[in-house]
């Protein structure tokens, strides 16, 4: 067997090892999919100047974000219910994150629950968080998390509603209600049988973990889509997230930003830093790709905020194209998740190890040593023009 090395490659592993209704809840977007095409058309339009003869024999790809030191500036994106890729999985691929020096930020609906990863690995992790309609389990989980040592906070901020998903609607996993998508996931299983033992069987129990308390420990996929209907709040506004600074003390980080509107209302509340992101695709089906979107918020706050970014961001290369658009770190959600699909916490660390070796030579063949010193000086072409 050909080891995955690219993108492409985990993804037609993660294809053949998931049952369908799982994969095509990774890979795909909202509507027509148009934001999620748009992401990675987005990245791969940044053009970059290559240089040559400058000293790159001290390759640094390290960064300090909030505080903490990274090998790089990367970190692994919140996937929910990325658990049920893999046995256990949320637990594979911090183990995986922190072998390779960088940091994964739990969905709040990990399959496994924050208390059960920090028991399993005794790993710091960071955390996103969805505001529900019920006040006092967000109290309650941010009291939990901030026990288990967790002091950075992701706050997803652009999912009012969930954005209609076709994808997962055709395979069962949304729709149709009833027996019928039962019976849809569960012939898919069965031909999946690898995947049936390994996490149907032995990766038990199925429940998304930080939600147990708030559904009476019934948690199963289609306990979830019907608890996200009803508890994502749609009544959010900027206001509410002074509930979230009265109950937070640690870092706080504004994850959905695409305006810069938007952005600079996040520097006047006082969070720490924001993440532009459109979901992965997952939501407005009508957004610029996120690369499209970074250069004027960075403009706008950058110097005010940590800027990060996600969004078809799929190898080392694109993430010297963030740096070098402004971003001072990116999230990867689906690399990861593919990774975990195709061969647990040893091929998410192996991906990890891709990325660096990906940034470290994109770094050097733009004449560049340290990925602190990436910047707009890099762009080329229509990348340099536009800015």
């Amino acid at each position: 067997m050909v080891w995955p090395h690219s993108f492409t490659d985990l993804r037609k592993a993660a294809h053949t090892r998931l049952p369908r209704f799982l994969f095509d809840y990774v890979d795909g977007g909202s509507f027509a999919e148009v934001a999620l095409a748009r992401n990675s058309a987005a990245v791969c339009a940044v053009t970059l100047r290559q240089k040559v003869l400058n000293d790159v024999s001290q390759s640094d790809l390290s960064t300090t974000l909030f505080g903490q030191t990274l090998a790089m500036p990367l970190m692994l994106a919140p996937v929910g219910m990325g658990g049920i890729l893999a046995r256990r999985g949320e637990i594979q691929a911090i183990r995986a994150a922190h072998a390779n020096g960088v940091p994964m930020v739990l969905s709040t609906v990990t399959l496994c629950s924050a208390r059960e990863i920090a028991a399993a690995t005794g790993l710091p992790f960071w955390f996103q968080l969805y505001m529900a309609k019920d006040r006092g389990f967000v109290v309650d989980l941010l009291a939990q998390i901030r026990e288990l040592g967790c002091r950075h906070l992701f706050m997803t901020v652009d999912l009012p509603v969930p954005g209609p998903r076709w994808r997962d609607q055709r395979s069962g996993l949304s729709g149709p209600p009833g027996a019928l998508g039962q019976w849809r996931r569960w012939s898919q299983i069965l031909t999946h049988p690898r995947w049936a033992w390994d996490v149907g069987v032995r990766g038990k129990p199925h429940t998304l973990g930080n939600l147990v308390p708030i559904m009476n420990g019934k948690v199963k996929l289609n306990d979830f889509l019907r608890w996200s209907g009803q508890n994502f709040d749609p009544s959010v506004t900027w206001k509410d997230l002074e509930f979230i600074r009265s109950h937070w003390e640690g870092t706080l980080v504004l994850k959905g930003i695409m305006d810069p509107d938007d952005a600079r209302k996040v520097a006047d509340i006082g969070a720490d830093g924001l993440v532009v992101s459109n979901h992965g695709g997952r939501q407005l089906d009508g957004t610029v790709g996120t690369a499209e979107a970074l250069p004027a918020i960075v403009d706008a706050v950058g110097e005010r905020l940590t800027v990060l970014i996600d969004g078809g961001i799929r190898n080392g290369l694109d993430v010297l194209r963030m740096l070098a658009l402004g971003a001072k770190g990116v999230m990867i959600g689906r690399p990861w998740a593919f990774a975990l699909a195709a061969g647990g916490e040893d091929a998410v660390s192996r991906m990890l190890a891709q990325f660096a070796h990906e940034l470290r030579a994109g770094l050097a063949l733009t004449g560049c040593a340290r990925a602190a010193d990436a910047g707009r000086h890099l762009l080329a072409g229509r990348s340099a023009v536009q800015r």
